[in-house]
């Protein structure tokens, strides 16, 4: 049997050498491996006859061939359990060494660019630790934000591995594989969260990018019915030229939200170009003070205007009508009382100052310019929905900021329980006669429970019709749903606003309180019926979601849009008259229901060629400030009817009226906006211009 022995040991030898590890087992393990097996071999019972001992030789050989494979085995098995660690940490880091030269298989975000090295050329390591203390190296990967001093990830003094649970974008129990490094401010205006990062300077997020689109903030679906979780806009496409031998009415819902303009605006600040679909050119228009007089004793007074068109290219005959329309005015002492009801996102989205810390900043805002008869509660969601705080009136002060301040955000996004909750205590604390308001507050990106806007939008409707109203208030940039917020601020029978700053949050929660509170008219819709002898063609500049079928502006149960106390209507169409065509040009009519009573009125104002100006400079500058913005909007929302058109006079229009509206900070940035907008154009390709249909 000694032969056996030493065959058995030479093949264990071979065995390990073939494993790759230069490390035997001690000759005592392998040895008691072997004598165990001889044993086992050896303690087989006798046999009377040559035939039943031939028998058991035949057993006791294929016993001995079985004991010799249970053995290699057993080796095996040792060995690979003390390399697995080692193997894990090589298949870890050894992904983006072979991923280097295939960098631009991604698409990087906007302004951050790959600077590829040679897999040839010589690399420093990046020290990583895991969460169990292990210390492993990786190629340094290089990525560089404009023209800013490139970034390296070996600069970072240590990078956390995350757990599994942790790791973005991928499917549950399956480990990301490598990272990528960028810069926090990156990340976070593109939604991308950062992990145990060293310092506040970077953050990483998977490379190359999973099959599906990572979820930027955690939650077990994707927010809003879509494949995406970053920026979601919808585009809604241009209105055309109508003429109006085949249809004279352009009928539309009232609208006086803002968002558009104020989230435009942080793309500008922030250096880059806007996305198109993010332009609505109405809540440009209606986010300017045109200073319409307020009517005395009706709800509504309409102003119009027209003059000769004075931007683009190719425009013969063309004339610019402005209708304006002023809601009643109510005084401070005479606003109905308020039970109002927040609903905050404290969802991990919002840990950033410029959205939980700035939701805290705006309620201080709107707590101090209360009446000591309003109430207040605060329900809150994250990856469930609660109650924070039932109401309190402002004898209570201190105990409502006490329970803004305790708000921290964290977990994922369960928008549509937390809006339950929040109707669910609003119809509790109903009451007639009072301003029984909802008022959410957050980025408008949900990934748990409903996520899709028309499935959150239940929740709300019957609860508007109700008499409970909702403001929709945007906040962030990055991961942010634009399309969701919209739609519930419209179906809410409130408004929808943005708010980027402190600033802006004084124009809503103190400036324009009441507006914002008190509601003068419901489902308002305006029909304008063009003349056909007068009136070759028409387009109505904006409005393209808010628009109403004809047929539906006297059926009164069709939404239309609200109006709050004091607020302003801006809308603008483009016309083509007939030449030497005199007389009416069109009828404004004007429907909605008394926010009190349910009373539905209407009236007309009507307008004719002798009320022309002669040209675009003898305007107001009230008109002319509107033309210059919406032009600004046609031409960052690439509308087909901006072909040809540049900022430059849009510019030289905007320092001209700033000088005329003194003292005006709308009015001062917008030349400010321009200029960036005009920069940026320049330094980027020119992009197709949206389809629409021509004359």
């Amino acid at each position: 049997m000694k032969p056996e022995n030493n065959n058995l040991e030479n093949n264990i030898s071979r065995l390990v050498k073939l494993a790759g590890d230069s490390n035997q087992p001690p000759k005592g393990f392998t040895d008691s491996l072997i004598n165990k097996a001889i044993d086992e071999l050896s303690q087989q019972p006798g046999s009377a006859t040559r035939e039943r001992k031939s028998k058991f030789m035949t057993a006791n050989k294929q016993l001995k061939i079985f004991a010799y494979a249970a053995s290699i085995l057993l080796v095996c098995g040792v060995l690979i359990s003390a390399m697995l660690p080692s193997l894990s940490r090589t298949r870890e880091y050894s992904k983006p060494t072979a991923m280097l030269g295939k960098e631009k298989q991604y698409t990087l975000p906007t302004g951050l660019e790959s600077q590829q090295q040679p897999q040839t050329q010589a690399m420093s390591q990046v020290e990583q630790k895991g969460t169990n203390g292990s210390t492993a190296s990786a190629p340094p990967l290089e990525y560089t934000q404009g023209g800013n001093k490139p970034l390296v990830a070996s600069d970072m003094k240590s990078v956390r591995l995350l757990d599994k649970a942790e790791r973005l974008g991928e499917p549950t129990g399956q480990p990301a594989d490598h990272f990528m490094v960028m810069t926090k401010r990156d990340a976070d205006v593109r939604g991308v969260r950062g992990y145990g990062v060293s310092g506040e300077a970077r953050c990483i997020m998977p490379y190359p990018p999973p099959c599906k689109p990572p979820m930027a903030h955690g939650g077990s679906k994707l927010p809003n019915g879509e494949d995406v979780d970053a920026m979601f806009f919808k585009n809604y496409g241009v209105n055309p030229f109508i003429d109006t031998e085949d249809d004279h009415l352009s009928t539309f819902a009232m609208d006086v939200d803002t968002a558009s303009y104020t989230l435009i605006r942080g793309y500008l600040h922030d250096g880059h170009i806007p996305p198109n679909d993010g332009v609505r050119v109405e809540e440009f228009v209606n986010y300017f003070k045109y200073n319409y007089p307020a009517p005395k004793k009706d709800d509504f007074a309409v102003y119009s205007e027209a003059s000769p068109w004075q931007f683009g290219t190719n425009r013969n005959n063309s004339y610019l009508l402005r209708l304006g329309l002023k809601a009643r005015q109510i005084s401070e002492e005479n606003r109905k009382p308020a039970i109002l009801t927040f609903v905050i996102d404290v969802s991990g989205s919002m840990a950033r100052e410029d959205r939980l810390g700035l939701v805290k900043k705006s309620l201080r805002l709107l707590i101090d310019n209360l009446k000591p008869e309003d109430k207040i509660g605060i329900a809150v969601y994250q990856t469930r929905g609660r109650k924070v705080m039932d109401y309190k009136g402002l004898v209570e002060k201190d105990d409502i900021l006490a329970a803004i301040d305790s708000l921290s955000a964290d977990g994922s996004t369960n928008a549509e329980e937390g809006i339950r909750i929040g109707y669910e205590m609003a119809e509790r604390a109903y009451k007639p006669g009072y301003i029984n308001r909802v008022i959410l507050c957050t980025d408008g990106v949900a990934n748990e429970g409903q996520t899709a806007a028309a499935d959150i939008l239940k929740v709300i409707k019957d609860k508007a019709d109700k008499g409970i109203t909702l403001s929709a208030i945007g906040f962030g940039m990055g991961n942010y749903n634009d399309v969701l917020l919209e739609q519930l601020g419209d179906k809410g029978n409130g408004h929808y606003a943005y708010v980027d700053t402190i600033a802006e949050a004084k124009r809503i929660f103190e400036e324009n309180l009441i507006g914002t509170l008190q509601l003068i008219a419901k489902d308002a819709k305006v029909q304008v019926d063009f003349n056909p002898d007068v009136v070759r063609s028409y387009r109505l500049v904006g409005y393209e979601n808010r628009d109403v079928p004809d047929e539906k502006f006297r059926d009164d149960k069709y939404d239309g849009g609200e109006v709050g106390a004091g607020h302003s209507v801006t809308a603008l169409y483009e016309i083509k008259l007939w030449p030497e065509k005199k007389g009416k040009v069109a009828t404004t009519y004007v429907r909605y229901k008394n926010a009190d009573t349910g009373v539905v009125t209407e009236f007309k104002s009507e307008f004719n060629t002798n009320q022309l100006n002669r040209s675009f400079d003898d305007s107001s500058k009230q008109f002319r400030l509107a033309a210059t913005v919406a032009e600004f909007a046609e031409i960052l929302r690439n509308s087909y009817w901006a072909k040809g058109a540049t900022l430059e006079p849009i510019l030289h229009q905007a320092q001209t009226l700033s000088g005329e509206f003194r003292g005006d900070a709308d009015v001062i940035e917008l030349v400010d906006l321009v200029s960036k907008a005009q920069q940026l154009m320049l330094k980027s390709p020119a992009q197709p211009v949206e389809d629409s249909q021509s004359e």
